[in-house]
């Protein structure tokens, strides 16, 4: 009887394969555990610093207020908010860089936390000044005080600013102003006051000072570059926490006329 092989083809990918113990789990030290905790939380306060650095550049920054020349509006040593890139116009509140130099040299600090704080952007810069008061007048608006009933105007306007000035104990308003003066702004500029008018070094204590290399007057006058934002709100302290919208009187104000290259002022100014 003739046998005749059968050779089936046996592909080896079907072939069984050995099943390996399972490892040994390796258990991390104390102090690997440690290493790796501190690492975690060092790079959530990493990300959670760029995140503040990032929110202050571009988009609000939190300051001091330093003096008592805006009260009652903001007192001093009130934490407010200034947002970065958005729009002002005359009438709201606004921080400056002092690039006129109205503060004298800043104070440096010389804190070695608070200076890498500052250079990470989470405090503002120490080597630079800044301050905070009411935008009055922008480009090519003719300001002036007083008219005949003692109200600051602007393109002939008169101000109605008793909601923002200052009130003395008796509940009456300071002045708008004891110094009489009669201003154009100019190109890229603008012209801030205090809203405590009898306390606030502004545009009219330095309208009249000379600077060197510049035109006469140009002291008084902020230039737009050195506003960092208007200011929406004190935050801090807690009983002081409020908003900020731009007085209604500002809305009656006629458009400005074409704004002269450097400041014009009026008859009387600097006498």
């Amino acid at each position: 009887m003739e046998t005749t092989g059968r050779y089936e083809e046996f592909d080896a990918s079907e072939r069984p394969k050995p099943v390996s113990a399972p490892k040994a789990r390796k258990h991390r030290g104390p102090v690997a555990r440690f290493a790796i905790n501190v690492g975690q939380i060092l790079l959530a306060v990493l990300v959670a610093l760029i995140i503040t650095a990032l929110i202050r550049v571009f988009i609000f920054q939190v300051f001091r207020v330093p003096s008592g020349s805006m009260e009652q509006t903001l007192e001093t040593r009130d934490r407010i908010v200034s947002i970065r890139m958005a729009d002002w116009q005359r009438g709201d509140i606004v921080v400056f860089e002092d690039t006129n130099g109205w503060l004298g040299e800043p104070q440096i600090t010389q804190n070695p936390v608070l200076r890498g704080l500052e250079k990470v952007k989470l405090l503002p810069d120490s080597e630079k000044n800044y301050l905070v008061k009411r935008v009055i007048g922008t480009a090519g608006d003719k300001v002036k005080c007083c008219d005949v009933e003692g109200r600051l105007t602007v393109n002939g306007q008169p101000l109605d600013e008793e909601s923002y000035l200052y009130q003395t104990e008796s509940g009456v308003p300071v002045a708008p102003s004891e110094t009489r003066f009669e201003v154009t702004v100019p190109q890229g500029h603008i012209f801030v006051m205090g809203d405590h008018r009898d306390r606030s070094g502004d545009s009219r204590l330095h309208m009249c000072s000379t600077v060197e290399g510049q035109p006469f007057g140009s002291a008084g006058f902020i230039p737009e570059s050195a506003v960092v934002g208007p200011v929406k709100a004190i935050v801090l302290p807690l009983n002081r926490i409020q908003g900020f919208e731009r007085p209604a009187t500002f809305d009656a104000v006629p458009a400005a006329q074409e704004a002269p290259q450097d400041p014009v002022l009026g008859p009387g100014t600097c006498r």
